[in-house]
């Protein structure tokens, strides 16, 4: 499992920097236009993510910084934006490989802050759900681009493993 979760990470780093390379060619207007996803813009949908990627972070490791909203927005400038993600990515893949395959199997509790009490289950559950909630939030940003008429950018796994990520054929 251990690889697997390699590769999502690695793959997940490679995602975000295609999709902040397609949202830089945008002016900042479109980057902050509300085009009615649910955190409304790019700007709003972005920061989401980095937002629950900290608290998650948080989470597994109790370091960091984590907000209290899942709204948050963390960096009102894209650039400020765009370097916090690159060093969230760095993080995510520096936790991953710590991992044993033990730690990915034992329980993991936390609090949930829209949902307050204890949730205990497996840390490759949650894992799985940290890049399962990148991917949906991905889509949501892609199709934000398109609507803004924005550069197309291809995130799908499989291309991801045919061009950079090709040491993971063998999961």
């Amino acid at each position: 499992m251990h690889d697997h979760y390699r590769m999502f990470c690695a793959y997940n780093g490679w995602a975000n920097a295609r999709l902040y390379d397609a949202v830089a060619k945008l002016d900042d207007a479109d980057f902050r236009r509300d085009l009615g996803a649910f955190f409304r813009s790019l700007h709003g949908t972005l920061n989401h993510l980095l937002a629950a990627d900290r608290i998650w972070l948080k989470r597994f490791t109790g370091e960091g910084d984590a907000p209290t909203s899942l709204a948050a927005i963390l960096y009102e400038d894209f650039e400020g934006l765009h370097a916090a993600r690159r060093k969230e990515d760095e993080r995510l893949s520096a936790f991953i490989d710590s991992l044993s395959e033990a730690q990915i199997a034992a329980d993991v509790t936390y609090s949930p802050l829209s949902n307050p009490g204890e949730i205990t289950h497996p840390l490759g559950l949650a894992l799985t759900h940290v890049f399962n909630h990148q991917t949906h939030h991905r889509g949501q940003c892609h199709a934000m681009l398109t609507a803004l008429g924005g550069p197309s950018v291809p995130l799908d796994l499989t291309y991801f493993v045919r061009s950079e990520g090709k040491a993971f054929l063998h999961i």
